[in-house]
């Protein structure tokens, strides 16, 4: 059988990185997409498993472009994680958001996936037996003025890949979406993070505003990203063979259902 590829966007740092160790582990080739290519991605690449691709995902033809060098690298495509995304705190609340501000969040949200879904799915019809697995977040479902515009672009993501599910399910393709609560990465931790800008306006130390969002799961603390990642594995594996059209939450008990 002919070695499985897949490819990962927003492959660089935090869950996307995660995602690009954890499945090279399973013996897949994966294809990393990354606006920079940096030193940890080199490394993985070092034994030929890990192809990283240089390319900005929120250009019109940067999920294209990524997809291709897949198939001009191993000729197949098997599965596409969608990582990619960003997120701006709005402490103004929705007065302070301009439209552009609305557009930059829904493509780098939810255009780039639908992008990459409409490069790639030709290629997966074509595998057979092949996975879409939607990186979205607990905001699909936890509806947050904070993150008004975030929220709204994931929950148009779970509904698209819903939608896909019941279209390309009868041809052998797969969608499921994986919804992260606060995970440590530093879209949450790092600085200009959601904890960093919220401590800014709060005028507390970062570390305060991340132990109160931990605190709001029943577990007490951040998702790590090898954790995302191992649920990923799982379904594009075998073992998630019948599993198409969910949406599974990582949120150490924050919400009670999505």
């Amino acid at each position: 059988m002919s070695v499985r590829v897949a490819v990962v966007t927003g492959a660089g740092r935090g869950i996307g990185l995660a995602v690009v160790r954890a499945l090279a582990a399973e013996g897949l080739r994966v294809v990393a997409g990354t606006r920079t290519v940096g030193g940890e991605l080199e490394k993985l690449a070092a034994d030929g498993a890990v192809l990283p691709v240089a390319v900005d995902l929120s250009t019109v033809d940067g999920p294209a472009r990524l997809t291709a060098a897949a198939v001009d690298a191993f000729g197949r495509i098997d599965l596409l994680v969608n990582n990619v995304g960003a997120v701006h705190p709005r402490p103004n609340g929705l007065l302070d958001i301009p439209d552009a501000a609305w557009v930059d969040t829904f493509n780098i949200n939810f255009l780039a996936h639908v992008r990459a879904v409409r490069a790639a799915l030709p290629h997966l019809y074509a595998a057979g037996s092949a996975a879409v697995i939607t990186i979205a977040s607990v905001n699909a479902a936890l509806a947050d003025p904070l993150v008004v515009d975030y929220s709204a672009a994931k929950a148009a993501l779970v509904n698209f890949s819903k939608a896909m599910s019941k279209e390309a399910g009868p041809r052998g393709v797969r969608f499921n979406t994986v919804s992260p609560g606060p995970v440590a990465t530093d879209l949450w931790l790092g600085s200009g993070g959601v904890a960093d800008t919220l401590a800014k306006e709060q005028g507390v130390d970062p570390a305060k505003v991340a132990a109160g969002a931990a605190q709001q799961s029943v577990t007490g603390r951040f998702s790590t990203p090898e954790e995302v990642a191992a649920m990923v594995v799982y379904l594009a594996g075998d073992l998630a063979a019948n599993v198409t059209g969910s949406n599974f939450g990582i949120d150490g008990g924050l919400l009670n259902g999505l």
